[in-house]
């Protein structure tokens, strides 16, 4: 079988005694990089030496079909640098090939900078959803944006220290700079921080350099009041920024509770006239 196994995202001693053991008896694993999976055995004092395959993004959809066959005859452990193998990580296209050859994939549960980062956020937790790195490129950043300004689930966000700043005041320019939103730095380290407060203070914050693994936390969009024009404005500037007219309409009726049909309607007319 397949076995993918979550590795710790900075404390060693968040690792399992099932991750513990898996790395005592493995014989084949396939990791993200085999450097760190190294470091793993050594911090952790497993003298087992498995033989190590490296699957990562650059390999991985190449190498599926032949780490499937090879779990046909012997338990293929997969893991990450940190974390969970395939939530933002190598691994997926590995799983979905062994679920459609039929080999068995379980799962090691441990640490996750996701669950951590929502945990001690201060944000709601009834309903999130993670969104991995928001776009390179300001543009297509803006409009992944607008696409979730409405959503009223707790938006998480992965970042990587240069790109903080530069992402939190995209985000307080789409969300709105009063939107609640948490840094989560270092989860799990010696220097871990939560940086709580508005999107625009953060963004602000952020100018002066932040280091280290980074977790954003957003809360999700109020109901606003139905104010028919002013949805209607709001479907035009979503169209405009690079989302599709029905895409927009349902954003905003999700929004304001207005009809679907009747903002698409009321665009299609706006372009019209305009």
């Amino acid at each position: 079988m397949i076995i993918l196994a979550a590795t710790p995202i900075g404390n060693l001693g968040d690792a399992s005694a099932r991750l513990r053991e898996a790395l005592e008896t493995a014989t084949v694993v396939a990791s993200e990089d085999t450097r760190v999976t190294q470091r793993l055995l050594a911090g952790l004092g497993i003298a087992n030496r498995p033989r190590l395959i490296a699957l990562h993004e650059h390999n991985e959809r190449q190498k599926a079909g032949e780490l499937v066959e090879l779990a046909r005859e012997t338990d293929l452990l997969v893991l990450s640098d940190a974390g969970m193998p395939t939530v933002s990580d190598p691994g997926f296209p590995l799983v979905a090939a062994a679920a459609e050859a039929g080999v068995e994939v379980t799962a090691i549960p441990g640490p996750s900078a996701v669950v951590t980062a929502l945990a001690v956020s201060g944000l709601p937790t009834d309903r999130f959803a993670f969104e991995g790195f928001l776009p390179r490129k300001a543009g297509d950043r803006a409009r992944r944006i607008a696409e979730l300004a409405g959503d009223r689930r707790t938006l998480l966000f992965f970042e990587s220290p240069s790109r903080l700043a530069a992402s939190l005041a995209a985000l307080a320019e789409g969300f709105g700079a009063t939107r609640p939103a948490a840094v989560c730095r270092e989860l799990t380290k010696l220097h871990e921080e939560v940086r709580r407060g508005p999107l625009g203070e953060l963004a602000e914050w952020a100018e002066t350099g932040v280091r280290g693994e980074i977790v954003i936390v957003v809360g999700g969009a109020d109901v606003v009041a139905a104010d028919p024009e002013g949805a209607l404005g709001r479907v035009l500037e979503l169209a405009a920024s690079g989302t599709r007219l029905k895409d927009a309409a349902a954003l905003v009726a999700g929004e304001t509770g207005l009809g679907k049909r009747d903002l698409y309607e009321a665009a299609l007319a706006a372009r019209r006239d305009a």
